[in-house]
């Protein structure tokens, strides 16, 4: 008796599973003697491919001619000559449904083991209930091979087994994951959003990449959206391979042009209106076309686009690059708009230089200029009265050890920011009075013009130093002030402020884990504004804000280095000694974006209750009195400044 026979004997009280697994059995002897269909991925999936409604905003049967820049791509898989296949592509375009179309390929009629890697493992478990199960569910092929596995115990959300081969999920976060199993099809997706390293195995990447290692006919695909330049994985990627952009033919003059963001152009103040203008010059005249395409005429371009390779003499690394513009699920007038919106934000136009043009985003790798930023300090004393902007206010504090530093931070439309006031509490941190001390500057109020007495809504207290403990013991009653517990932990990717935090069961706290490099980020994007208004940072002309305080405001640089793996990461690197007005800023930041607040709706209360204010004030009689002599004038220069706030 065969080892199937036997398999089939032993469940041979269920007649339809014995049915079942004998035409697996059938299907398997066919295959290991008949070379797979002579079908490319994008014709498997315009034949088979069944788009489910929970996944799609157009569910029903596939069409490559809908997207069709995803046919390049797609049937780079087929081609024997390409080993490596890089996608550098806008987010909301082809690269997840390419990835699934490739995998739904391999299962119905290339059987192999295949390895889908996303960032975490929990991205993975979300891609496999989210993405996978509804495309097995909804293809008929897929279906019948993967869509009844209740009885295989080996089957698991991470796992699934079929005739012939697997689909195996897995995060690049994790070790275990990556694990030792031979893999022909290796889909990374978004890697610039791993980890540089694996734990302690190295880059997940090339972990995974040794898996491909025993099979002649691999297949190895990065996709990504792209993230900082000289530090982005499939940026690295894309330049060593043959670089494909996709070409498209102007509706005038027929002049093929890949597109790009510097050739949109709309009227002033109607970024909807925008259009795509062609390129092309006449090389004898200098004559252009200049034709504006129409939102049809794009449409129309991009179904007649082609990718061709602008690095032709790389052989066996196919790269393809594709932004937004040509997509056809959102019109060109709707991304100038969201440009528009975005421009006078530093991170905010970051994401979009990443997510619509497919384009890394350079980092400046010098120091802000502490002289600068000094030059430009205001006329304003929280103390006295606050901004009208300000909307609430952030509290930070770093403990050394023989004093605390506070800083007092206000926030108004579009994260301006009014640094209020800043002190220095000298004292030992294992006594009960310079707690006390804390506690109060935490209480502090201040007065808005409204009449509205603010006080600090969210703090961020640093507990990564030699009095741990004691900051635990003094946040654990005042969870609900908002006063938090935070750990500092630098890395790419990492968010300021994290989803929620982590809870320390055998010191009853909950401590939360900020992304500083992000903060520091977005802190030094800040800086560099030139005008206030939407991420503006505001700071007082008095004598605690001194010379020493904005050089260790900008204490840090970022540089770029290469490892001994050839992996490029970012790190932070301190010029100047003291370094805490830096890390109150970032401390306030993740304060902020601790707070749901809706800030618009929060300033238009401030307002009206000033205008109540005003409108209620008694007014006073106009008494005419004779003139008296003028005041002395004051010493050009000279000012009454507040003491710097040391204590004692």
């Amino acid at each position: 008796m065969t080892a199937a026979a036997a398999v089939v004997d032993e469940y041979s009280d269920d007649a339809a599973y014995e049915a079942r697994l004998r035409a697996q059995v059938r299907e398997i002897i066919a295959q290991s003697f008949s070379p797979p269909p002579k079908l490319t991925v994008s014709e498997w999936a315009d034949e088979y491919r069944v788009l489910s409604p929970e996944a799609s905003s157009e569910p029903g049967k596939w069409s490559t001619a809908r997207v069709e820049p995803s046919r390049g791509i797609m049937d780079a898989f087929a081609d024997p000559e390409i080993e490596i296949i890089t996608c550098m592509v806008a987010a909301q375009t082809v690269k997840t449904e390419v990835i699934n179309n490739v995998a739904g390929f391999h299962v119905h009629l290339d059987p192999c083991p295949m390895l889908i890697l996303q960032p975490t493992l929990q991205m993975a478990e979300a891609y496999s209930k989210d993405r996978l199960a509804p495309m097995i569910r909804d293809t008929p092929p897929l279906s019948a091979k993967l869509g009844n596995s209740a009885r295989d115990s080996e089957d698991t959300i991470l796992h699934k087994k079929y005739a012939g081969g697997h689909i195996t999920m897995a995060g690049a976060n994790s070790p275990a994951s990556l694990a030792s199993r031979p893999i022909r099809i290796l889909l990374c997706d978004e890697v610039d959003r791993y980890e540089a390293s694996a734990g302690k195995e190295g880059d997940p990447v090339s972990l995974a990449i040794e898996r491909t290692t025993t099979f002649w006919n691999r297949k190895i695909a990065l996709v990504s959206t792209p993230t900082i330049k000289g530090a982005s994985r499939i940026e690295s990627s894309y330049e060593e391979s043959d670089q494909r952009r996709f070409f498209v033919p102007c509706p005038k003059c027929a002049h093929m042009q890949h597109l790009r963001w510097a050739q949109v152009r709309w009227p002033d103040n109607d970024p909807l209106a925008a259009r795509y203008h062609c390129e092309y010059s006449d090389p004898d005249t200098g004559e252009l076309c200049d034709h504006g395409w129409s939102e049809a005429e794009r449409l129309k371009a991009i179904q007649r686009g082609v990718w061709i390779a602008t690095r032709p003499e790389v052989k066996g690394h196919a790269g393809f690059h594709l932004n937004r513009i040509a997509s056809p699920w959102r019109a060109l007038g709707e991304m100038a708009r969201d440009f528009v919106l975005v421009k006078k934000h530093p991170e905010r136009l970051k994401t979009w230089v990443n997510t619509r043009l497919a384009e890394t985003w350079e980092e400046r790798g010098e120091r802000a200029n502490p002289d600068s930023i000094f030059a430009r300090r205001e006329e304003y004393d929280a103390a006295i009265i606050l901004p009208s902007g300000v909307g609430c206010i952030t509290g930070s504090v770093d403990i050394q050890d023989d004093r605390a530093e506070v800083e007092w931070c206000g926030w108004g439309q579009d994260d301006e920011s009014w640094s209020l006031d800043y002190k220095v509490h000298y004292g030992a941190p294992n006594t009960p009075g310079f707690w006390e001390v804390i506690d109060n500057a935490l209480m502090r109020t201040f007065k808005h013009p409204s009449g509205v007495e603010m006080r600090v809504e969210a703090a961020c207290i640093d507990s990564g130093g030699h009095f741990t403990q004691h900051v635990y013991n003094f946040v654990r009653p005042r969870i609900a002030r908002r006063v938090y517990a935070i750990k500092g932990i630098g890395g790419p990717g990492r968010p300021i402020w994290p989803v929620k935090g982590t809870v320390n069961k055998a010191k009853n706290v909950t401590i939360f884990v900020l992304g500083v490099d992000q903060a520091k980020d977005m802190h030094y994007k800040r800086l560099e504004l030139k005008e206030p208004g939407p991420g503006y940072c505001h700071y007082p002309l008095l004598e605690n804000y001194d010379k020493k305080f904005f050089e260790g405001l900008t204490a840090e640089k970022a540089v770029l280095k290469t490892d001994r793996r050839g992996f490029v990461t970012k790190e932070w690197h301190k010029v100047h000694q003291r370094n805490e007005p830096l890390d109150l800023r970032v401390y306030n930041i993740a304060a902020r974006l601790s707070l749901g607040i809706n800030m618009e709706r929060r300033l238009m209360a401030l307002r009206a209750a000033a205008a109540n204010a005003l409108n209620a004030a008694p007014q006073m009689p106009v008494v005419r009195e004779e003139p008296t002599p003028a005041a002395p004038q004051a010493v050009p220069g000279r000012r009454r400044v507040r003491s710097r706030g040391v204590e004692s």
